[in-house]
């Protein structure tokens, strides 16, 4: 099987090479920097360097790349947490799920990918009744963006995994102390393989269990357990 991994070089993508290969899978996977692509190509990822902006770029990525599933796991935020940082970070990342998601999805149809799965975040919901299912309204317009290309591409299954605040090697925190709906990044990883063969297109929370969202339907129908942790 062939997958396109865009954000190969990020915190959840570094987590899910490993995962995809052990699998047998092709990877190939995306970065912005020539400098990266050497060192995705050491742990057994084709390379591709390509501005997630750029709709030409993008096209002929995933078209040469010949992909059975697309996984979008592009993000655009400090490796360091920086407070006076976040205002203009948070906004090179909603354009990344504004623009770059309605990019990749139309290239992902226009290659003939049966199945995209992508990252979107659980902790928007609008305030309500917890725990929160996947069908309460969230309140954030750029992941309406983003998972409203997901799921109506046509002829493309979308899967939105709805991810918690990461913790973990390579993020902002290393434990889950504090943070609401927490979520380890091998976890996030590990949802990610898991939906590429399971469970029906549409969204799920993926977190631990702290009473903030429910998780109910990624352990019935993709197998998720937040415990999952890479050796």
């Amino acid at each position: 099987m062939r997958i396109f991994l865009a954000g190969a070089t990020g915190v959840i993508g570094r987590r899910l090479v490993p995962l995809l290969r052990a699998a047998g899978m092709t990877v190939i996977g995306t970065t912005r920097s020539p400098d990266r692509a050497e060192s995705l190509r050491a742990i057994g990822v084709e390379p591709v360097v390509v501005d997630m902006f750029d709709a030409a770029g993008v096209r002929r990525a995933v078209t040469e790349a010949r992909p059975d599933v697309l996984i979008h796991q592009l993000t655009d935020l400090p490796q360091v947490f920086d407070a006076a940082a976040m205002e203009k970070a948070r906004a090179r990342n909603a354009r990344l799920r504004e623009e770059a998601t309605p990019l990749l999805m139309r290239a992902a149809r226009e290659a003939g990918v049966r199945r995209a799965i992508v990252q979107s975040i659980c902790f928007v919901y609008r305030p309500g009744n917890t725990p929160h299912l996947e069908s309460d309204p969230i309140d954030s317009p750029s992941i309406d963006v983003l998972e409203a290309a997901t799921l109506g591409t046509p002829g493309i299954d979308g899967v939105v995994l709805r991810y918690g605040r990461l913790w973990g090697p390579g993020t902002w925190a290393d434990k889950p102390d504090g943070l609401a709906a927490p979520l380890h990044v091998d976890a996030a990883a590990h949802a990610a393989r898991l939906a590429i063969d399971r469970g029906p297109p549409g969204i799920y929370n993926i977190a631990e269990d702290d009473g903030a969202v429910s998780t109910l339907k990624a352990r019935e129908f993709l197998g998720f357990d937040p415990a999952f942790r890479l050796p």
